[in-house]
């Protein structure tokens, strides 16, 4: 039998289970002399992980048996902060007092002692006894002394309570002001802070560029692609020859385009519709064949897996695979051959896929359209750009009608639309805010869209009843007690989500969103449906996807961004090419796919964390000059301490209790509001105000409003 850790922790679950050594545990698990090295190896690696404890008898066990938790650290500003457990495992998490944290910091993870138990009132109180891994190696923050001189640096990132001390000759001659990143030398130690050396200055702090620069160093986002990424990438042939073109099917004579926005570089799939004479759709989506050019275990795919994304912060991209790929060889660029993993769907009037068909391909596209300029042939008819595409006006009605047929399609389902206006952040080429407005999905944007979903839910399909690794985007259904505290604040507006405990069907969801259809509070109240849904994420396992109504679901479309794209394009050439995998390629691509999942939905958080921190910069650097001025908004959330009021540009600031002068506010949670006890005067999500601009803290992407008298 092999060595398994779910055999080693079952073992350690049993109720007869008292604590073993490590000698006792190998020999209760090996049925051979030869096994119980690697189990040593795997205890060795679980308790490095965590999820064994080895006790000060040097005995093991598992952390729910001993009063312990293991998770990572989410530091408040106010120095308290909470132990968070993997969300698999159920378990809730634990409030540590500061004086309970041990040196322990923002993101590290850690083991905690439970000291106090929950009750109806109050979650557990622990102890952080043991520091399993640090996330802080390198803090981004401003220097705080004189060059060649002694100092401190304080750290961009507020959760981090500690200034970093910085010995004379480790400052890298930095000056008062400098934006800076810091190796940690020396971990804090009860009350002596964390000591380090200045690795890079990255400007003066308030530089519009460095700002963007500073989180993408906090946040450790790669940089420059490794050394060995570079030589293979200098090894390979980064043009079309005639033997890659060699059995795929040639589409170079097809009428294929590609639709992106205006500044896209890296373009990954293109797209055409025809009509066929029995009446149905014939839909072609082709995917730039990333895995090609990026065969598995090499240098750039490693490197793309650490990746797992490609990061778009406003004035740059991060890119998940070496520029000469993403914006060259596999991007789909116009009027050029490129290769693809195509899928051609024929779908009927209905909107059902009918029948499919994958294979290698070659194309060459004729127009590389943007969004912009299909919106102006299909919804604003615009004379000019019309006459400039002719011969494809008939192609883009095509498309129209096909989306239109699958959106209906996908809303007869119950398929679930959020009307959540992105913010567009316009920026000079000095680095500073021009101008920020709400960016809405257009039709153009909608016609793309649809064509991915269905491709996606195609292949999920497909490689499901094949019953081969895979990798699929899975969206759970939301908890019924989530259900339940959304109806309680949807009674203010005379909606209600109709659930059973064992039955949530999207559809409840998509009839509330529809009675929601041109009110005001649209958006927000969409925005709190959205915060009780479960997030999306890669699991190996088809759990479908809630808020697509889709029973199997996979994101195929987007390789040269997404990892777990690209692995599944290499699934599914190998199929092609060989068809069955064997056992020892099924075991093998089954532990790979789990490990790339898990991975890349890690990197997808990272992502967003760093995007929506870029953004709220540039947010309040676009407001930092508006001190004074008045403007109308929206209250867009509401907690104990006051309320945010959403601004038509997207902006977001907080209306201080404490300015709220003329009565003492009672926070109603269920209700999302605050209530007056004298003047029952109540502030409540949704409700429209007027707000002056009173503070802007950039450095902290913080705006302060006060109410303007009504």
């Amino acid at each position: 039998m092999s060595v398994d850790r779910g055999r080693l922790i079952e073992l350690m679950r049993q109720k007869v289970y008292k604590p073993m050594g490590e000698t006792e545990l190998v020999e209760a698990l090996s049925e051979s002399q030869e096994e119980q090295a690697p189990w040593r190896d795997l205890i060795a690696d679980l308790e490095r992980e965590g999820v064994v404890i080895k006790t000060r008898y040097d005995s093991y066990g598992l952390p729910e048996k001993m009063n312990l938790v293991v998770g990572r650290m989410q530091i408040q500003t106010q120095g308290y902060g909470f132990v968070m457990p993997d969300k698999s495992l159920g378990i809730p998490d634990v409030y540590i007092p500061s004086t309970g944290l041990e040196g322990a910091m923002h993101k590290d993870k850690v083991i905690a002692r439970i000291v106090t138990k929950s009750d109806k009132d109050r979650r557990s109180e622990g102890e952080v006894i043991r520091i399993l891994e640090r996330a802080n190696a390198t803090i981004v923050g401003v220097f705080e002394g004189f060059a060649g001189e002694v100092g401190f640096v304080q750290p961009d990132e507020k959760r981090i309570s500690y200034n970093v001390y910085i010995p004379k000759g480790k400052t890298q001659n930095a000056d008062h002001g400098d934006k800076v990143v810091v190796n940690i030398t020396r971990w804090p130690i009860k009350r002596h802070p964390p000591e380090g050396e200045i690795i890079e200055i990255l400007g003066k702090h308030g530089d519009p560029r460095v700002e963007i620069t500073a989180v993408a160093r906090q946040l450790n986002l790669p940089g420059e692609f490794p050394d060995e990424a570079k030589q293979q990438l200098g090894r390979m042939t980064l043009e079309i020859t005639p033997r890659d073109i060699d059995e795929r099917r040639d589409l170079r004579g097809w009428n294929i385009v590609t639709i992106d926005g205006a500044d896209a570089k890296d373009l990954d799939d293109a797209v055409n519709v025809e009509l066929m004479e029995n009446g149905h759709y014939r839909l072609g989506v082709h995917i730039a064949d990333v895995a090609h050019y990026v065969r598995e275990g090499t240098p750039i795919d490693r490197e793309a897996l650490y990746r797992g994304t490609s990061i778009y912060l406003l004035d740059r991209v991060i890119p998940m695979l070496p520029r000469e790929l993403s914006n060259g060889i596999c991007s789909l660029n116009p009027q050029v051959e490129r290769l693809t993993l195509s899928l051609v769907l024929e779908i009927n009037r209905a909107g059902h896929v009918v029948h499919s068909e994958l294979f290698e391909g070659v194309i060459k596209t004729a127009e590389r359209m943007t969004y912009d300029d299909v919106n102006r042939i299909l919804v604003d008819h615009d004379p000019v750009v019309r006459q400039r595409y002719e011969e494809q006006l008939e192609h883009f009605k095509r498309m129209a009608e096909l989306r239109n047929i699958l959106l209906k399609r996908r809303e007869e389902r119950g398929a679930v639309e959020f009307e959540l206006s992105e913010a567009k952040i316009v920026l000079a080429d000095s680095g500073k805010v021009e101008d920020i407005y709400p960016r809405k999905k257009t039709l153009a944007d909608s016609v793309i869209e649809e064509f991915m979903l269905v491709a996606n839910e195609t292949v999920a399909e497909r490689f499901y009843w094949q019953e081969i690794p895979f990798v699929y985007r899975v969206h759970e259904d939301p908890s019924y007690e989530k259900i339940a505290d959304v109806n309680i604040f949807l009674h203010n507006f005379n909606l209600r989500i109709k659930a059973k405990a064992d039955n949530i069907h999207p559809k409840a969801f998509q009839k509330v969103m529809k009675e929601l259809d041109g009110m005001d509070e649209e958006r927000l109240i969409n925005r709190v449906l959205l915060r009780s849904m479960m997030r999306a994420r890669y699991s190996t396992d088809c759990l479908g996807h809630f808020g697509l109504a889709a029973r199997y679901y996979c994101h195929f479309t987007s390789p040269i961004r997404r990892y777990p794209d690209l692995v599944i394009h290499r699934i599914m050439k190998e199929t092609i090419h060989h068809g069955k995998f064997s056992d020892k390629r099924h075991a093998q691509l089954s532990a790979f796919a789990d490990h790339a999942a898990t991975r890349s939905s890690e990197r997808e958080q990272l992502a967003t964390e760093a995007e929506r921190a870029v953004d709220d910069i540039k947010k309040a650097e676009f407001m930092a000059d508006k001190v004074g001025q008045e403007f109308e908004g929206m209250i867009s959330g509401v907690i104990s301490y006051g309320f945010f009021v959403e601004l038509e540009n997207t902006v977001e600031g907080m209306v201080h209790v404490s300015t709220l002068t003329d009565d003492y506010y009672i926070f109603e949670p269920e209700a999302y509001a605050l209530l007056g006890r004298r003047t029952k005067k109540r502030y409540r999500l949704g409700d429209h105000v007027k707000v002056r601009v009173e503070k802007v803290n950039v450095e902290e992407h913080q705006i302060d409003f006060v109410l303007v008298s009504e």
